[in-house]
């Protein structure tokens, strides 16, 4: 019985503060009052608005016994007196209360800036009150919330609920009433009162799916739910935390379901900028913007061995993650509202607008090198050690302008994966970055602000290219006696800068833009050689680059008219880009080919000056990738004029209608005009039906038309030399390839939303059918041509598409107390099939041959699903995320072997036979990942996990065959096993 004295003596303390505590409340009950209720009886009495944190506010009581006054002024005075607190009045009656320190002023601001952003919205328009609106502000389980903030849109006027969750609004009509709801940690949400005066309004917890966003509707009324078309909102430090991923890419590779990126390896440029698709469409028909405005490409072009073959994408990961406040993703065609690129959806990107908080990250990483497989060459068991500094700081500028900066430091070794004899070094490259970006509004009255957000990012990167073996004519005994592995590196400088104007003026939002970005890539060759100039060679070499410039100035205009039915937006704008692309030469050892004599050779040379070996004409420039030669140059320009319009309809509570168009006219290729139809109809309040059809277009590249460039490419292990040609240029005509057309497509999509308590659902199924796509062909015979290539290759519109698919996301979030878990599923089954190849009178084998067509297809898997288990609280949190990447054929090098029917030796004895063994299968995988943090402080926490945490690997080895050279071909679950992180990060 002694044992449980301890235990009998701490309840018995228990019993006598908790009754003290009580009578302390009754006897104190009757001089103080929670000020949220007192301010919440304020707001209705002088019909004022506050907002606040209410974590700032919950504990704090008043002694209104003294408070004799009904002036307002003395008792906003008295209020500030009695807490400490700031009461700043914003005018219209319109207060914020927040206290000095950084935690309270980091809230306040984030009030502010959501009443401001909404506020932005709406026409101020000040009328009297007839009538007067009642509700209740609940959470998912039925729990009032108090002091959440009503806003009445279309006004300043506003309320907040009591302790009990109700609210009385003052209004001048209850017709076609639109209110918008918000409460800190819950999503907002606006709501159409729908002539009702008594309401019961759910909030739900944290959920990006209600948040109002940029991208797919003008309609700043309009939440991700209510749209007519499937928008994603991924809150980009959440995802990370979830991911445990550090790049852009591979972030929504692992959120978004019909997203891919897939890193390369022994692809030249494109191992430095990763390629992405959207619905397993090509990597430059997703349109990117940046806080709505269009941000430019690359100005690379991907060409061997790479998904995304002859396109040019946007490269993601020049945005530095620790920018971004959240992502915005379209998963629908929107060129008729967006232009040209837009056929697959539209990915904007929101940057960080937060004050008075720095956030810092260290992150660090590396990968487990035991790829389960036999592996001739060295490794220390691990490699791809990963390392990420990142500073986020924001400060206010007047009293509701903002600036805030972020900058980044991202380095990663090179990895080393088994590969082929003719490719000793095969992995993913190395990089280090460096970038720096900033957003900021400057308030120039109260309807009006101006505007600017950009950045610079500079970027190292560093691959290997395939082997040169010591025997070859393309090495140098006495420079490398057993043969290189030449490194491709390049300097990439990728910076952008936008500027413009918004106001209010009569009701419309206007909006004027101007933005200029530029890509610079510049290739250096080093560990390499020229072997015609024999031990003479330099081992590095400056190869040249290629630059992409776009400006962009725009003009949008949009008004919601709410007593027009239940309410129209219209916007309509302008826009007019001027792009410019240039390749530049490198040094004239890069590119060219010296005879015996030490001079460049050209077609006076004669043979017997070659420099030769063992019968081989050495081949010219550097060794791994050859440089721009001056007639590789190029310095193009075009332009394009827009005109837009993008309307929608409520036509009453239920069922919405809308209708775009929009007409361009480039100065090269001519002129275009799309249109979208979209409608939604909602079912209940809990389930919503959309659908979409539409018209697409992209317009082809100025890199697809004027690239050139001779360069050796790999068939198997034999090294040819090839030409790529201009489109434009004669020896294209000459074979019937006539001028790059714009790519059409037609979309359609059809979908459901659907809410039931604290499960929610979007499934979305999709049709894209893309006519004239245009592609790199294969190689063409040249040895007639008299240009000292073996191959010839150009870009043409050569393949139609058609893609089916279907995007499911499910999520289950349950809260309990300060617990709170989540689930969600999300998957994509997509097939796309070609209708046609347009290979005129050409071969369709070398036009677009079986290996091509294989490659287009992997390039859009046939499906990908990922289930997430999250729980947290106020200290924890945890994640596991399981993958599933499905089954890619792809066809390697063999295909080309000729067919020896007559020797019974012979691998080959027909086509067929020669078609399997060609054929590499990699079967469906599953990766799991798994990351944990703690808040060691307020201030800091600590995170660690492990992606791919069973170190799971492609398919068991092909061949030595494949494109990349390696065991394995790039395919969309990666090739490098399990990568080990943690991270620190800290906020004050």
């Amino acid at each position: 019985m002694y044992s449980f004295r301890p235990l009998k003596i701490i309840l018995f303390f228990i019993l006598i503060i908790t009754y003290s505590l009580k009578l302390n409340a009754q006897n104190t009950s009757s001089q103080h009052t929670k000020l949220t209720l007192f301010l919440s009886k304020l707001s209705n009495q002088y019909q004022v608005f506050f907002t606040y944190d209410a974590d700032l506010l919950s504990n704090i009581d008043i002694n209104t016994t003294q408070l004799k006054s009904t002036d307002l002024q003395v008792i906003v005075d008295y209020l500030r007196d009695q807490t400490n607190l700031h009461f700043d009045n914003l005018g219209n009656n319109y207060y914020v209360i927040y206290n000095d320190s950084e935690q309270g002023k980091a809230s306040l601001e984030t009030a502010k800036k959501r009443l401001n952003q909404t506020i932005a919205t709406i026409s101020n328009s000040n009328t009297s009150s007839q009538f007067i609106l009642k509700g209740k502000v609940l959470d998912a389980f039925n729990n009032p919330l108090p002091e959440a903030n009503i806003i009445e849109n279309g006004s300043i006027n506003g309320a907040t609920t009591n302790i009990n969750g109700n609210f009385t609004l003052p209004v001048s009509s209850l017709n076609k009433l639109f209110i918008t709801v918000s409460y800190i940690g819950y999503a907002t949400k606006i709501i159409d009162t729908q002539n009702k005066n008594d309401l019961t309004i759910i909030l739900d917890p944290g959920e990006s799916l209600n948040e109002i966003q940029i991208v797919g509707s003008r309609n700043a009324n309009r939440s991700a739910l209510d749209t007519t078309s499937a928008v994603d909102i991924i809150e980009l430090e959440e995802a990370t935390n979830k991911t445990g991923q550090i790049e852009i890419n591979q972030i929504l590779q692992f959120v978004i379901p019909s997203f891919n990126a897939t890193k390369q390896s022994g692809a030249d440029g494109a191992d430095h900028i990763v390629p992405a698709t959207l619905r397993g469409l090509g990597p430059d028909q997703t349109l990117i913007l940046i806080n709505g405005k269009r941000r430019h490409q690359s100005s690379l072009i991907n060409l061997y061995g790479t998904r995304g073959r002859g396109n040019s994408g946007t490269d993601l990961n020049a945005i530095p993650a620790s920018a971004i406040k959240k992502i915005e993703v379209l998963r629908d065609g929107a060129s008729a509202q967006y232009g040209s690129d837009a056929i697959a959806g539209v990915i904007n990107i929101v940057l960080k607008d937060e004050i008075d908080t720095f956030n810092g990250s260290v992150t660090y990483g590396f990968n487990n090198a035991n790829t389960k497989e036999d592996f001739a060459h060295p490794t220390s068991g691990i490699d791809g050690n990963t390392l990420k500094v990142s500073g986020n700081y924001g400060m206010k500028i007047a009293k509701s302008g903002f600036l805030n900066l972020t900058t980044e430091y991202l380095s990663k070794d090179k990895t080393l994966r088994p590969g082929a004899d003719f490719r000793e070094k095969y992995g993913e490259a190395g990089l280090n970055e460096y970038s720096l970006f900033l957003n900021t509004e400057i308030p120039i009255n109260k309807n009006s602000i101006f505007y600017t957000f950009g950045g610079y990012s500079y970027r190292e990167s560093e691959s290997y290219a395939f082997t040169r073996p010591a025997d070859s004519p393309r090495n140098v005994i006495d420079i490398y006696p057993n043969g290189f592995n030449p490194l491709i590196t390049a300097k990439i400088k990728d910076n952008s800068i936008s500027s413009g104007f918004k106001t209010k003026f009569n009701g419309w939002n206007i909006d004027i833009n101007n933005t200029f970005g530029r890509n610079n890539f510049h290739y250096f060759i080093k560990e390499t050689l020229n072997a015609t100039l024999l031990s003479n060679s330099p081992t590095s070499f400056d190869a040249g680059g290629h630059i992409l410039n776009q400006n962009t100035t725009s003009a949008d205009f949009t008004k919601f008219y709410k007593d027009i039915f239940n309410g129209i937006n219209i916007a309509f704008g302008t826009e007019y880009r001027i792009e410019n692309y240039k390749i530049f030469a490198g040094e004239p050892g890069s590119y060219a080919a010296y005879d015996v004599n030490g001079n460049i050779v050209n077609q006076n040379t004669p043979s017997s000056d070659l420099v030769m070996l063992n019968g081989f004409v050495r081949a010219r420039g550097s060794q791994g990738f050859p440089g721009y030669s001056p007639e590789n140059q190029v310095d193009q320009t075009r332009s394009n004029l827009a005109l837009y319009i993008d309307t929608e309809f409520d036509f009453n509570s239920k069922f919405m209608f809308g209708i775009a168009g929009r007409y361009e006219k480039y100065s090269d290729f001519g002129n275009t005009f799309n249109y979208k139809l979209s409608s939604r109809y909602k079912a209940s309040n809990s389930f919503n039906m959309r659908s979409s059809f539409s018209t697409g277009f992209r317009a082809p590249s100025l890199a697809q038309v004027y690239y050139n460039l001779k360069f050796t490419n790999f068939i198997g292990s034999e090294p040819s030399e090839s030409l790529l040609e201009q489109s434009n240029s004669p020896i294209t005509r000459g074979f019937g390839i006539g001028e790059l057309i714009e790519e059409k497509a037609i979309n359609g999509s059809l979908g459901f939303t659907a809410k039931i308590n604290n499960f929610k659902a979007t499934v979305d199924g999709y049709y894209v059918h893309i006519k004239d796509r245009i592609i790199l062909t294969g190689n063409f015979d040249a040895s007639n041509l008299n240009a000292n290539v073996n191959d010839v290759q150009f870009f043409a519109n050569g393949v139609n598409t058609s893609t089916l698919g279907l995007d499911i996301i499910l999520t289950w979030r349950k809260i309990i107390q300060n617990n709170s878990f989540l689930v969600t599923f999300a998957g994509n089954i997509n097939s796309m099939t070609i209708d046609k190849i347009n290979n005129r009178l050409l071969d369709e084998e070398t036009f677009f041959g079986k290996r091509d067509q294989y490659f287009l297809i992997a390039s859009a898997p046939k499906n990908k699903f990922n289930l997430s288990f999250n729980y947290s609280n106020k200290k924890f949190d945890s994640n596991l995320s399981i993958t599933s990447f499905s089954k890619v054929t792809l066809i390697d090098w063999q295909i080309y072997e000729p067919v020896v029917a007559e020797d019974p030796d012979s691998e080959y004895l027909n086509e067929a036979d020669r078609l399997r063994k060609a054929t590499d299968v990699y079967n469906s995988k599953l990766t799991t990942d798994i990351n944990i943090g703690y808040a060691l402080t307020k201030k800091m926490s600590l995170r660690f996990g492990i992606n791919n945490l069973f170190n799971i690997y492609p398919t068991a080895q092909q061949s030595d065959w494949t494109d990349s050279g390696g065991y394995w071909d790039s395919v969309q679950m990666g090739t490098n096993g399990s990568f080990f992180f943690t991270n620190i990060s800290y906020k004050f």
